[in-house]
């Protein structure tokens, strides 16, 4: 028997198209999960969809705020959500653009309000309990080279995840973020796929390896299960050590 059962629950994943958030997604699924994927990019939902036929797919722009609004309305109610999409803009402090400073909180920040909003609103009108998990980074606690607007999207999240366990938790609803470290999915390959990164980074981790996908989809579905309960407000590291260092 799993450890986890989400039998008769609703379970919301945005980017699940590729990486954490496909692997999320599919999990949950596996778990009993009526499962949502929702999407920018149409033919990652559809792959996932031939995966898991299960999986109820919804393609929109998450930088679109009533859009998203729109098509998350139509798929309440939502016992557990999973804010994970994101994206990595790099460049240095001095290099930095308003373009890739609005394109990434919009995407990392503001999509999380919106998302959650129209969630955690309706399991209020509907007097049901939930729980959230927003995707962070160790990049919100901890300076990386090149990252300026990425920390600061990250940093943010992990403030909105405990004013939402504030103001939520006497609704019935739970929030917590997952930090993990460098996961070399698609997105991970962006910043850390050259040796001279990727090495020195490695060597800070005291367990010496960076996080497989399956760490950190598996710190998501502790958050969101009953097992966490009495979790609300934090942010679990899924980083090897990489704080002691």
């Amino acid at each position: 028997m799993n450890a986890h059962d989400f039998r008769g629950k609703r379970a919301l994943v945005t980017g699940a198209g590729a990486g954490i958030g496909r692997a999320t997604a599919l999990k949950l699924a596996e778990l009993g999960a009526e499962v949502v994927a929702l999407s920018r990019t149409q033919e990652n939902l559809d792959s996932l969809k031939a995966e898991n036929p299960s999986i109820e797919i919804i393609c929109v722009d998450l930088a679109d705020w009533n859009a998203t609004r729109e098509a998350v309305q139509k798929v309440t109610p939502i016992h557990l959500l999973v804010n994970n999409a994101a994206v990595a803009l790099l460049a240095p402090v001095l290099e930095a653009t308003p373009q890739e400073f609005d394109s990434s909180f919009n995407l990392n920040v503001k999509s999380i309000l919106n998302v959650t909003q129209v969630v955690a609103s309706d399991l209020v009108d509907r007097k049901l309990k939930g729980s959230i998990v927003n995707l962070s980074s160790q990049a919100a606690q901890r300076a990386l080279k090149d990252h300026i607007v990425y920390c600061g999207t990250k940093a943010a999240v992990d403030a909105f995840t405990r004013s939402m366990a504030l103001e939520l938790a006497p609704k019935g609803i739970r929030v917590n973020s997952v930090g993990p470290t460098v996961v070399m999915t698609a997105m991970g390959r962006i910043g850390w796929s050259k040796p001279e990164k990727s090495d020195p980074m490695r060597a800070r981790i005291p367990q010496g390896k960076f996080a497989e996908v399956e760490d950190v989809v598996n710190a998501i579905v502790y958050l969101l299960s009953d097992k966490s309960d009495m979790i609300n407000g934090h942010m679990l590291p899924v980083e090897g050590g990489f704080f002691c260092s």
